[in-house]
């Protein structure tokens, strides 16, 4: 992994056992929960956090921002257990992406569309503020449903 990419990759690495530990204080009939006011359950909250990190990671590969892909399998947004082998499959294609980023490919930056690009750290930080925002997301869902935050939330995000 290129130098500026691994300085980050520790944070993104947290952030991802910050979801994990979220994960597991879920179960599927938690999923199902919306707060009012919304349609999106708290499944299809978790579902469009893993359709970002796909688009993250192809955008490591591909150097282009795609938003278009959607994880449509039956029961993503419903099932604690495939989410979390999802977000597994989905952390390893994006540690592999970076891995993969070569030193003559490491000055190229990733067109986001709309005229805009962005150096290839600024990427990884901006993907890292897209979990943080999840998990203030999901906090909300949990002090609604009255659950406790998981620990690491608690301590890094409120």
């Amino acid at each position: 992994m290129i130098q500026s990419l691994e300085m980050k990759w520790s944070w993104v690495e947290g952030s991802h056992a910050m979801r994990t530990e979220l994960m597991d204080s879920l179960t599927d009939a938690d999923l199902a929960f919306t707060p009012g006011g919304t349609t999106m359950t708290l499944g299809a909250l978790c579902r469009e956090m893993g359709d970002i990190e796909y688009s993250y990671a192809q955008s490591f590969k591909t150097f282009n921002q795609d938003w278009s892909v959607k994880n449509a399998e039956a029961g993503i947004e419903t099932s604690v257990a495939k989410l979390k082998a999802w977000y597994q499959k989905l952390d390893d294609d994006l540690l592999a992406a970076l891995n993969a980023i070569s030193d003559a490919d490491s000055q190229k930056q990733v067109d986001r569309g709309g005229g805009n690009a962005m150096p290839l750290d600024l990427q990884l930080d901006v993907y890292l503020q897209a979990l943080l925002i999840f998990f203030g997301k999901a906090s909300i869902y949990l002090r609604t449903m009255n659950k406790p935050l998981p620990p690491n939330i608690k301590d890094w995000i409120w």
